[in-house]
């Protein structure tokens, strides 16, 4: 708290105390990881609950990398920003669809409704059956649980699912401008495009 360089978002998560990386990992359910390759080790997993959630995010190479996290936590759900990993975490599958459903509506801004209304559409559509043409790019069958929690890039339901979501979001809420919203009628015409 005592940095002269964080702005007011930052302060939120700021804190008095000096916290070890082992004290940090310790009991932890979740591990969100910004930084650099190698920040984290086996040893700094092991100290995570049993089924702990570690998205490595450095790319392109990981602070770890998942075969590494499974030796000592084999029921975790990782991800990372690779595409040759399970589980990418990559912003291609929500800014353009973001983008297309605030368009779509003439919205002022995107607002939090919309990012939330995006984020359980992401969350709702990874749980959904894969269709046959997207489950056919892979070799491995794709269905919800630890290692597929995020639809894949290209998976062609974001545009509909992610669009509608946010376009409904912003009329909603008052930042569309557009005088109606029919949000199947938008579905359908989404998916002629498909």
């Amino acid at each position: 708290k005592n940095r002269k360089d964080l702005n007011e978002y930052k302060l939120e998560f700021a804190v008095d105390e000096d916290v070890s990386f082992e004290e940090a990992f310790t009991g932890a359910d979740v591990v969100l990881g910004l930084s650099k390759p190698g920040s984290f080790t086996k040893e700094h997993i092991s100290l995570m609950n049993m089924k702990p959630i570690i998205f490595a995010l450095a790319n392109p190479t990981p602070e770890i990398f998942p075969d590494e996290i499974r030796e000592v936590r084999p029921n975790a759900i990782i991800g990372t920003g690779r595409s040759d990993f399970n589980n990418q975490v990559n912003n291609v599958i929500g800014f353009p669809f973001i983008f297309r459903g605030a368009l779509d509506v003439h919205a002022t801004h995107i607002n939090i409704p919309m990012k939330l209304a995006a984020v359980r559409a992401i969350a709702d559509l990874a749980k959904k059956e894969i269709p046959e043409q997207l489950q056919a790019l892979f070799d491995e069958k794709l269905e919800f649980g630890k290692e597929y929690v995020i639809p894949k890039p290209f998976d062609k339901r974001l545009l509909v699912e992610v669009s509608s979501a946010v376009a409904q979001a912003a009329f909603e809420t008052g930042v569309a401008r557009v005088e109606s919203f029919d949000v199947e009628a938008y579905k359908k015409e989404l998916s002629s495009l498909l």
